[in-house]
């Protein structure tokens, strides 16, 4: 595609990404099924709307200092190609103006500049983090890597990463999670023998440690309270070596119809997905007190994951926050009905503010009496994993330290 044709479909695509009226994958794979783009197109298109989210603040502001529509020059200033190619697109005007704007130095810049991020959500995080914070905005404001989970019911991490060595494609063990590869670039996987054969799935480090905290063991009796499209519910299924009975609960039908196509890719067969009404579902009530360990993922802003979905921070806020706080303790208090004594019970969110982690697993533990808080590190140091994971009892993981998503998880047992 010749590069003003580019440039002009991604000002296009910005247009529809900047309404923030739904998520930017979904309007980006819209977008893709009704222009037909090869697979490069696609590509630059998809990095420059992720780019012009990440950096939105700044982008604006040195937008100011240009002319014509705001979308194209966002677009310029987000154009993920070369630059001999981008300056195809552009006319003389435009080429001085991006001059001018690549001489901006960050010393120059207003700290929402430089951070990019919305001042409900700069608050409670200099509050949390004090002179983190800058590290951790600096992280938020790049691409995430790309993490595989090997399905340890099927392979070996280290025959796994021969198999990508082979196929040139750079892997390296996660440092964390024992299943995890970090490639260092981002393949068609789904192209790939090895994933059409479920021997990976695409899994955050951090999102694989959730199901080494639960701990499901062999024979068990295990519920994924909130399992989506089933990515945690699979790590699970793999280290109770497809044995015992993993439920698979969630409100959407549509996100469990994800998981099918994955779970017959996994080899697993002790996996069943149950489609719940609401938090009160009577399925829930019919296993009270006969499940053996409960991880509840709650939904929540998602705001650990902005690297992947930068969008969040512009269509979030704190009002979203506290009502999504109220489902969380709701949905927390339900599942543990589900525990027998003795069962174990993990409440996580891909969040990074305090009051969808702690204030809402300290909340918990003075309302259940009968459930007794387990230390995170004592648990991941009897799987020889490393407790620097943790933040007093919890675990606490942070892109700007542990090259994850942010993630949280409190565990208890019921007594």
């Amino acid at each position: 595609m010749h590069p003003k044709a580019l440039l002009d479909s991604a000002a296009d695509l910005l247009r529809l990404v900047l309404r923030f009226d739904h998520p930017a994958d979904a309007v980006l794979s819209r977008y893709f099924r009704e222009f037909r783009l090869g697979p490069r197109e696609r590509a630059t298109l998809a990095e420059t709307a992720y780019s012009v989210l990440r950096k939105k603040i700044l982008f604006t502001y040195l937008a100011q200092s240009g002319s014509g529509p705001l979308e194209r020059r966002l677009a310029i200033l987000g154009f993920a190609a070369e630059r001999d190619f981008l300056y195809g697109a552009l006319n003389a005007s435009e080429k001085q103006w991006l001059e001018h704007c690549d001489q901006v130095q960050p010393s120059d810049l207003m700290d929402l500049h430089r951070h990019n991020l919305p001042q409900w959500l700069v608050d409670p995080l200099k509050a949390q983090l004090g002179a983190e914070f800058d590290a951790l905005a600096e992280s938020l404001s790049r691409p995430a890597g790309l993490d595989l989970r090997v399905n340890v019911f099927k392979a070996k991490r280290t025959e796994v990463q021969q198999q990508l060595a082979r196929l040139n494609m750079a892997a390296e063990p996660t440092p964390y999670s024992p299943w995890g590869l970090r490639l260092r670039d981002k393949p068609p996987l789904h192209q790939l023998e090895l994933f059409k054969q479920g021997l990976v799935e695409v899994q955050d480090e951090g999102s694989q440690l959730l199901a080494l905290l639960l701990d499901a063991k062999r024979g068990e009796m295990v519920v994924d309270f909130c399992a989506g499209a089933g990515g945690k519910t699979l790590a699970i299924g793999a280290t109770m070596r497809n044995t015992g009975r993993l439920y698979a609960f969630d409100t959407s039908a549509h996100r469990l119809d994800a998981l099918k196509p994955r779970l017959a890719r996994s080899g697993l067969s002790n996996v069943h997905p149950v489609v719940l009404a609401h938090e009160r579902d009577d399925r829930i009530k019919r296993l009270a007190g006969k499940i053996d360990r409960v991880l509840v993922d709650a939904p929540c802003s998602g705001l650990g994951t902005l690297r992947r979905n930068p969008d969040l921070k512009w269509r979030q806020n704190a009002k979203a926050v506290e009502e999504m706080v109220l489902k969380q303790e709701a949905i927390l208090a339900s599942a543990a009905r589900l525990l027998k004594p003795g069962g174990r019970l993990v409440y996580a969110t891909c969040s990074v503010l305090r009051e969808e982690n702690e204030a809402v697993a300290l909340a918990f533990g003075q309302a259940h009496p009968d459930f007794e808080a387990l230390p995170a590190a004592p648990l991941l140091a009897e799987q020889d994993q490393s407790t620097s994971l943790c933040a007093g009892d919890f675990l606490r993981l942070w892109p700007h330290k542990h090259q994850t998503d942010g993630f949280f998880a409190a565990v208890w047992q019921r007594r």
